[in-house]
């Protein structure tokens, strides 16, 4: 049986600019999930299950609302907010698997497509580290080129951050490879810029284990990895910002920039 479904090996990279500069990058890995295919391929494989523990599982609950409604039906209700209609077509979730039971996603990205294939919508899923999570939802119309979006931040993710930033989004659709960056500006000068980029591997029992076995506990790591980032933050001297309410509504909807052209994510 082949699946649409995905393996993605590569890195991910911050920058951070103002006040101070300071940056990192780590090994990492993703599951690129056609939400209609999720039950065949935890059926098909030993070492991934939907909704139960195993060594890599994918559970409603780490994403969307943290219920347990399925996520396509979620994904679906966020682009009906947005106004967009896809049709009933597919829609592949990208992000970290839950490892040994844990689970943490900085970013989960919905791709969202029309029933012919052609990409229609991006959700750009966003977590924080207490527990909450925001939605940006644009449609995209490039299919060979990048597609790129752009909004005010809404959402608290960082203490180091202040809320008044401007978000510009810039990806790839998933193919041999992925590419994704978030740059955040404040008054037009550019804060952060982040990136993820890897390559794609088929889903295999085999592919897994050897991912575990040389990147292990990856959602652990990155929950460990952000405190020690803040940590050297801290100590290079960026004040801290109080945590503001999350925003009333659960969605902002982004304004798209696609560009059809063939580049890559800077």
């Amino acid at each position: 049986m082949t699946f649409r479904s995905a393996l993605y090996v590569g890195a991910v990279m911050h920058r951070r600019l103002r006040p101070v500069v300071h940056q990192f990058r780590y090994r990492a890995f993703w599951l690129l999930i056609d939400l209609d295919e999720l039950p065949r391929l935890a059926a098909r494989h030993r070492l991934f299950s939907c909704n139960r523990f195993n060594l890599f599982a994918l559970h409603d609950a780490d994403h969307g609302d943290g219920g347990a409604t399925p996520l396509r039906v979620q994904a679906e209700k966020l682009l009906e907010q947005a106004g967009i209609d896809i049709a009933g077509g597919p829609i592949s979730l990208f992000c970290m698997p839950r490892t040994l039971g844990y689970s943490f996603n900085p970013i989960s990205i919905y791709f969202c497509h029309q029933p012919a294939g052609n990409l229609a919508a991006i959700i750009y899923e966003v977590h924080n580290t207490f527990g909450e999570r925001h939605s940006y939802v644009g449609t995209a119309e490039a299919t060979t080129g990048s597609i790129r979006h752009n909004c005010r931040k809404a959402f608290h993710v960082s203490p180091f951050m202040d809320l008044d930033l401007v978000y510009d989004f810039r990806l790839s659709a998933p193919a041999e490879r992925i590419a994704i960056g978030i740059n955040a500006s404040e008054g037009g000068q550019r804060i952060l810029n982040a990136c993820l980029a890897g390559a794609r591997r088929d889903v295999t029992d085999g592919a897994l284990l050897r991912l575990f076995l040389a990147i292990p506990l990856i959602t652990a790591k990155v929950t460990l990895a952000i405190h020690w980032e803040a940590l050297r933050l801290w100590l290079k001297g960026v004040r801290l910002r109080s945590r503001p309410s999350p925003p009333a509504r659960s969605i902002t909807v982004t304004d798209s920039l696609s560009q059809r052209r063939k580049s890559h994510v800077a």
